[in-house]
C-alpha cells in the first residue's frame, strides 16, 4: 500500500516516526509531505526521511494568505500523489482531506484538540475528510459521525514504554546530572488558535528563575527570541534527543500545549501556564484524573509561583509522579500498535471500531 502522511508540526513526525517504520517493515511504502514548522525538517533530516515539502510557512502570514498557501499547497499535494499513486492519506494537514476527496482516496484526519480549540481547522478540514481519528476523550464538534475513537494520546505512540526508554547517557552529552535540573519553555504562540493568548513574559520568567534557582539547575528550550538575561539559560538539544532530556528533569513549566503532554506522559510533573485551561479534554484528563500536572490560567500568576514552590517541596517528587504515570499507562493502550493495525485494514479496521461500543 502507498501512503501519504502529511505533516505540520514537529509533535507529527514524533507521533508517526514508529508508526511509518513499523509499516515499511511491513512492506508498505511511505511518503512524507509537510509544511515545516520550528524542528520539523531537522527531525526529518536526523531521522534520514525523504520528504516532499508543500509550501515553506512565514511568520507574517495573516489568515488570508494562510488559507492561500492551503489552496496552493494543496494543488501541489494532488500532483505529487497523481505521480505516486497514493492509495491512502493521512496525517495531520488539512490538505489531505481536499487531495482524498478529488482523488476519491481515503484521507485520515488524526487530531487530538478540541473543536472548539481548532474550530477554524475543523470547519475547513472535517467536511472532506473520511474519518477523524482522535483520542476518545476528544470533541469533533458537529462531526462526530466521522470520529474514530481509541484509549490513548498522541503522545503514546512515541513516548509509550514499548517505543521509548529514556537514556541518562543521552542527558550528560548536554550538561552534568550531578544536580536536579527543571526544564523552561517558550512557545510562539503564533498559530490561528493562539491569537489573544498571553504566555510567560519577561517578569514572570524572572520569577520563576528566581524561586528555581536554589533548587537546581535550569535550561530554556523557545522557539521565540529571548531577552539577553535569559540567554544564560539557553540550551540546543538535537530535537531527537529531547524527549530524553525532558525524562530526567524534576519539573516541566511553560506555556507549550505539546511539551506540558509530552512531560505528563513521561511522568514529569508540568506547570501549563496558559489561556486554553480547562479547554482541552486530553488535559483535564491528564490534571484531573490523573493528576499529572497543573493548568495555570494567565491571570493567576501567584498561583503559578505557589504551584512550583509546593512542587519543589513535595517529598519524593518524582517517584510519586511515576506511580501516577503507571496507573495513567495501566488504562491506555500502545498507540503505535494501535495506528499500524488500523492504517493496514481500513477500512474494515474502521468498521470494527464503529460496531464496538466501548470506543464511541
Amino acid at each position: 500500500m502507498k501512503i501519504l502522511i502529511g505533516l505540520g508540526h514537529p509533535a507529527h513526525y514524533h507521533l508517526f516516526k514508529n508508526i511509518s517504520k513499523k509499516l515499511k517493515d511491513n512492506g508498505n511504502q511511505i511518503y512524507f509531505a509537510i509544511t515545516p514548522k520550528d524542528v520539523l525538517e531537522n527531525l526529518l533530516i536526523e531521522n534520514n526521511e525523504e520528504y516532499y515539502i508543500l509550501d515553506k510557512r512565514n511568520k507574517n502570514d495573516d489568515l488570508k494568505s494562510k488559507l492561500n498557501k492551503i489552496i496552493k499547497s494543496t494543488k501541489e499535494l494532488l500532483k505529487f500523489a497523481k505521480k505516486n499513486n497514493i492509495d491512502i492519506f493521512i496525517g495531520c494537514l488539512t490538505q489531505i482531506a481536499y487531495a482524498g476527496s478529488y482523488l476519491h482516496k481515503p484521507s485520515i484526519f488524526l487530531g487530538e484538540d478540541d473543536f472548539n480549540y481548532t474550530w477554524l481547522q475543523g470547519i475547513v478540514t472535517y467536511p472532506y475528510v473520511t474519518k477523524i481519528l482522535v483520542p476518545n476523550v476528544t470533541n469533533v464538534g458537529p462531526f462526530k459521525y466521522k470520529k474514530i475513537s481509541y484509549n490513548g494520546y498522541h503522545e503514546l505512540a512515541y513516548l509509550h514504554p514499548n517505543n521509548f526508554t529514556p537514556d541518562i547517557n543521552v542527558v550528560k552529552k548536554y550538561f552534568s546530572v550531578d544536580k536536579p535540573y527543571f526544564i523552561i519553555r517558550f512557545s510562539k504562540l503564533n498559530a490561528y488558535h493562539d491569537i489573544g493568548i498571553k504566555g510567560i513574559n519577561t517578569e514572570i520568567a524572572q520569577n520563576i528563575i528566581d524561586i528555581l534557582k536554589p533548587h537546581g539547575n535550569i535550561y530554556i528550550t523557545s522557539e521565540r527570541e529571548l531577552e539577553p538575561q535569559f540567554e544564560p539559560y539557553r540550551i540546543k538539544i538535537n530535537p531527537l534527543d529531547m524527549h530524553h532530556v525532558m525524562a530526567f528533569a524534576q519539573i516541566f513549566i511553560g506555556d507549550s500545549q505539546t511539551m506540558s503532554l509530552e512531560s505528563g506522559v513521561l511522568g514529569v510533573p508540568y506547570v501549563r501556564f496558559s489561556g486554553f485551561i480547562d479547554q482541552i479534554s486530553v488535559f483535564r484528563e491528564l490534571d484531573y484524573i490523573y493528576q499529572l500536572g497543573y493548568g495555570i490560567k494567565t491571570n493567576e500568576v501567584e498561583r503559578l509561583f505557589q504551584t512550583i514552590k509546593e512542587l519543589l517541596n513535595t517529598p519524593n517528587l518524582k517517584q510519586e509522579w511515576q506511580q501516577r504515570r503507571e496507573k495513567m499507562l495501566s488504562d491506555k493502550i500502545d498507540v503505535t500498535a494501535f495506528m499500524v493495525w488500523f492504517i493496514e485494514n481500513y477500512p474494515e479496521s474502521a468498521k470494527i471500531m464503529k460496531e464496538n461500543p466501548e470506543y464511541q
